[in-house]
């Protein structure tokens, strides 16, 4: 009698699962909140039962720093490549808000997401971890483009990331957001942190 052959794992496909069901958990914070979110909730974004959650990421916690992980790693590259393939100071500055509010329904999901789990991981050490790693990744960025000028770099480092955590909460809020205002008032704001006048 022959024996149950085991099954052969693809090392790709099983990537690309993980992404898929990271995806799915992803909407289902934004629709449910942390706080609120189940398993349940998640399999029935991702169409699959709770137990192929638990089989990829072992835990519902696992699985939420896995969410942090992937959208922290995403909009950190996506920003630093747009930033290298930019040629001017102005281009950088386009590039750089352009990420941080990239459309309507992208930037009001990822900070509805984003404040929830800047809430959650104050009790949560595995997410604060995450967090840091984001903030760390965030003041490269926001060092790469204080540098574009001359000065205190460090300081006006600082000042980029209030100017755009600031107007990011405030666009979450406002039932009238208008992309084009924030995209317009975040750039004015940079351009005033680096001295570099009006367009």
């Amino acid at each position: 009698m022959l024996g149950r052959m085991a099954r052969t794992v693809n090392p790709v496909r099983e990537k690309q699962r993980r992404a898929e069901l990271t995806k799915a958990a992803y909407l289902a914070l934004y629709q449910h909140g942390y706080a609120h979110v189940t398993l349940s909730d998640i399999a029935k974004a991702a169409g699959v039962s709770k137990g192929t959650l638990v089989y990829y990421f072992g835990s519902k916690e696992k699985l939420f720093e896995a969410v942090l992980r992937r959208f922290v790693r995403t909009i950190t590259l996506s920003t630093r490549r747009a930033l290298r393939k930019a040629g001017s100071v102005d281009d950088k500055l386009v590039v750089f808000v352009e990420n941080q509010f990239y459309g309507l329904s992208n930037t009001r999901r990822f900070y509805t997401v984003y404040l929830d789990f800047l809430s959650a991981s104050t009790k949560d050490d595995r997410l604060r971890a995450v967090t840091r790693a984001f903030f760390e990744e965030s003041r490269s960025l926001d060092l790469e483009l204080a540098r574009l000028v001359e000065g205190d770099a460090e300081t006006r480092a600082w000042q980029l990331r209030a100017l755009v955590d600031g107007l990011s909460i405030r666009f979450l809020y406002d039932k009238d957001a208008n992309i084009d205002v924030y995209r317009r008032t975040c750039l004015a704001g940079i351009r005033a942190v680096l001295n570099l006048g009006k367009e």
